[in-house]
């Protein structure tokens, strides 16, 4: 009964304090940046991270095998990915408004976990036999940090695609200003030279702007490939250490199941990303590849969701009932 009753309060403990991080942050960047609440947001970050790694461990000791053995504890253990490449990220550059998205990613897996799945859910599950393996740590783990690395860099790869279409829209606008500027020019020269002051303090202006927000389109597609990469890594090898396993369990390395099928085309489309950015002969790679991202996006949740919600092949013991990996 103690562990039940710290298990609620380290769940409630990281889910406030993850809301308070967010609102934070929205602050931060839709108002005014304050040095000293983006200071405390990040406390609050590893305040998160501590409290779910003590929920995981109080769980672990309670039901006596790693805590993936159901749909409840395999989404607070992606939380709990969510804020690991927070850090990460945060590491790596102290001022960015990357962890925008690793945020809201972790509550939406939390709020998901706590209210939207049954009370029975939340409970441990006793393991089937083909999951009591030391495999279940290494390969399911794998597969959770991968699918949020890969969310988090298509998120990213989204935001790119986003702002970079805007930037073509307003180049355009500025084209068109451009061409009636050269006809004021034609029809009196004069005039044209008493709004030049004018006109260069407007486009001084709108320079610093583009290259402003030519800076932060470099900073998400910089970040995207990074994150992408790791999670790339995490994915490769949870689906090696999990050929393995169903080796043992089930006699054969590969056996086209449809859990195995979707994630092997999801690394499929990932490795193409990872092709277009490192091959030198394509152009415009940045673009590209965002988009493959995109598609990444929609196959991760398919991977993870939507097999499960079949409830068909090897893996149907996962189906919103034991594992979900």
């Amino acid at each position: 009964m103690i562990f039940v009753t710290l298990e609620h309060i380290l769940t409630h403990i990281s889910f406030s304090i993850i809301l308070i991080v967010i609102m934070i942050y929205l602050m931060n960047f839709l108002v005014y940046e304050i040095e000293e609440l983006r200071n405390s947001s990040e406390k609050g970050m590893i305040a998160t991270f501590l409290s779910i790694t003590g929920f995981l461990v109080i769980r672990w000791i309670s039901s006596g095998h790693f805590p993936l053995s159901n749909l409840y504890e395999s989404l607070i253990f992606l939380s709990w990915s969510f804020s690991i490449i927070h850090m990460i990220l945060y590491l790596g550059n102290p001022k960015n408004y990357l962890s925008a998205i690793t945020a809201p990613s972790a509550i939406f897996t939390q709020v998901f976990a706590t209210s939207g799945l049954s009370t029975e859910m939340h409970q441990p599950a006793i393991l089937v036999p083909a999951l009591q393996s030391q495999w279940l740590m290494m390969h399911v783990s794998m597969m959770l940090l991968s699918y949020a690395a890969l969310l988090c860099g298509s998120l990213l790869s989204v935001a790119f695609i986003v702002i970079t279409f805007q930037k073509k829209i307003d180049f355009f606008l500025k084209n068109k200003n451009f061409l009636s500027l050269k006809k004021l020019f034609l029809f009196g020269e004069m005039e044209y030279l008493s709004k030049k002051g004018s006109v260069f303090q407007n486009t001084d202006s709108l320079s610093f702007q583009n290259f402003y927000k030519y800076q932060f389109i470099q900073h998400l597609d910089y970040w995207s490939y990074r994150v992408i990469n790791l999670g790339f890594t995490f994915l490769t090898i949870g689906i090696l250490s999990g050929a393995v396993w169903a080796n043992e369990a089930w006699g054969s390395y590969w056996n086209w199941d449809p859990k195995e099928t979707w994630a092997f085309i999801t690394w499929t489309i990932f490795a193409i990303y990872l092709h277009i950015r490192t091959n030198p002969k394509l152009k415009d790679k940045g673009t590209n590849s965002a988009f493959v991202a995109s598609i990444g996006f929609l196959l991760i949740w398919i991977c993870y969701f939507g097999i499960n919600l079949l409830g068909i092949g090897f893996h149907s013991y996962g189906s919103f009932q034991l594992i979900s990996n």
